[in-house]
């Protein structure tokens, strides 16, 4: 099997212990990679630190971080192909999703390229004896720790804007899906950056990354992944109160309503829940249908999951495998306990008889208050509701503790934007899950977390605004 490295202050580095890496398709050993330790974590810390301190990348005319970072663009498209086998080996995607993320990566860091020159400041009048004006500040030392089911794309999203402000970063991979992250890393530090400006770990999420979001050394912390360790990390930091980005996951509902295309609503359907297994944290997790509709939508929605091939990632299956053993059983208890609490499985629900962590397409009819319509899946799982009037919808929408996406199909203009105006969470698409891309502002509020990714408006979070105000000596003879 092949070893991979992790990255520090410039040089690619092993540990005394590997973690093993396992293809979710098959269940089999793929590869190994060095087991970052906390010594490591605090070597890539004094590399980032040294960096900031030393002006290193904020010395760097803007202009050049540009071309830094639109070089990086070129490498990361490059390797494209080479890094989606990879990814889609050790995260089960299909190559073609996998190689989406590559592509993604770049156009990050494309897009954040033409920022970097453009973060200015203002000047505020205080009258003719004064001069006051701002300026954007980097942060300094962002810790990032990256999930597991978009890992690629994830690390480039939150590292692309942090490098064009000016911050150095340390990136704590994912265990279980690592190993395409390094050739990413390795894409980009063949752009230039200097040495401690870009270092990637690893290691425990309980060791290393706690270890890291309590260092002393932390100036921000970038956090994407479950409700419960993104409080345990605010917990531990409200000390320091550390600046912090969190993107904590959903329970997203879309509104089908009477006049819904059928076309375009199973379309978005099939991407918004079955897409990379329902791995996604914006995923279309429920479905409100109107009692008008709801037969009709049911049938052609079981029509749709039961159509779908399961199985690997190279193999270009609809349904791909779950990252592991232990998110395979989470998912199937989660079905077993609707059933008990007396939803119905409408279809799906069990694992097929296949090598790997498979779990059918699956749809539930359930109520509003039933666990499996408050709780996040993570899995290839719809729950299904029906409503009677457009603020029952609504109600239902955002009645959980999370707000991330919401989504409106409909056929009138008006119906669907008076609707969205009134949903709970960061974005909403009408009449296309997943609308949007690399230039729309995304996060959540409630349990899905705060600040938010990709857009102008995320460079923002990886700055603080520094004041300069300036009392002018006056003539006393004029």
């Amino acid at each position: 099997m092949e070893h991979y490295l992790n990255y520090i202050d410039g040089e690619w580095c092993d540990a005394p212990n590997s973690l093993v890496v396992i293809n979710p398709g098959t269940a089999e050993a793929y590869a190994t990679i060095a087991e970052a330790n906390i010594q490591d974590a605090d070597r890539a810390m004094t590399a980032a630190r040294r960096c900031v301190d030393e002006g290193v990348l904020t010395a760097v005319r803007p202009a050049l971080r540009t071309t830094l970072m639109l070089k990086a663009a070129e490498l990361i498209r490059e390797i494209a192909d080479e890094g989606a086998l990879i990814s889609c080996l050790e995260n089960g995607k299909t190559l073609l999703d996998a190689k989406d993320e590559f592509l993604e990566a770049a156009r990050y860091f494309e897009y954040y390229a033409g920022m970097a020159d453009k973060l200015e400041g203002k000047s505020i009048p205080l009258g003719i004896d004064y001069i006051d004006f701002t300026q954007y500040v980097p942060f300094g030392v962002s810790v990032q720790i990256v999930p597991w089911n978009f890992p690629v794309s994830i690390c480039a999203r939150s590292l692309a804007p942090a490098l064009a402000a000016g911050n150095s970063v340390v990136i704590k991979s994912p265990e279980v899906s690592p190993l395409a992250m390094t050739l990413l890393i390795e894409a980009i530090d063949k752009a230039g950056f200097p040495n401690g400006a870009i270092n990637l770990l690893c290691g425990q999420g309980s060791v290393v990354g706690d270890h890291l979001v309590r260092h002393q050394e932390v100036d921000q912390i970038v956090f994407t992944g479950s409700v419960a360790t993104g409080q345990m990390i605010l917990k531990n930091t409200a000390k320091r109160a550390t600046p912090s980005v969190m993107e904590l996951g959903g329970k997203s509902a879309a509104i089908a309503l009477q006049d819904a295309n059928l076309d375009v609503l199973l379309n978005s359907v099939k991407v918004g829940i079955f897409f990379n297994a329902g791995q996604v944290c914006s995923a279309m997790s429920r479905l409100l249908i109107h009692t008008e509709r709801y037969e009709e939508i049911k049938a052609a929605l079981v029509n749709m999951a039961e159509s779908l091939t399961i199985g690997k990632g190279e193999d270009k299956a609809d349904i791909t495998p779950l990252i592991s053993l232990e998110q395979k059983n989470q998912v199937l208890t989660m079905i077993e306990q609707a059933r008990k609490d007396g939803a119905t499985i409408v279809t799906g629900g069990s694992a097929p008889d296949l090598p790997g962590y498979f779990v059918a397409p699956t749809i539930i009819e359930a109520t509003p208050s039933m666990q499996i319509s408050q709780q996040e899946i993570f899995g290839p799982v719809l729950v299904i509701t029906p409503f009677e009037t457009e603020q029952e919808a609504i109600s239902i929408a955002n009645g959980t503790d999370f707000g991330l996406v919401s989504g409106v199909f409909g056929g009138s203009l008006n119906q669907t934007l008076r609707i969205a105006q009134q949903l709970r969470g960061g974005q909403v698409f009408i009449n296309e899950w997943f609308a949007g891309g690399v230039e729309t502002p995304f996060g959540g509020v409630g349990l899905s977390g705060f600040g938010r990714e990709k857009g102008q408006e995320a460079i923002y979070s990886y700055v603080h605004t520094r004041n300069i105000a300036i009392r002018l000596e006056m003539d006393s003879s004029q």
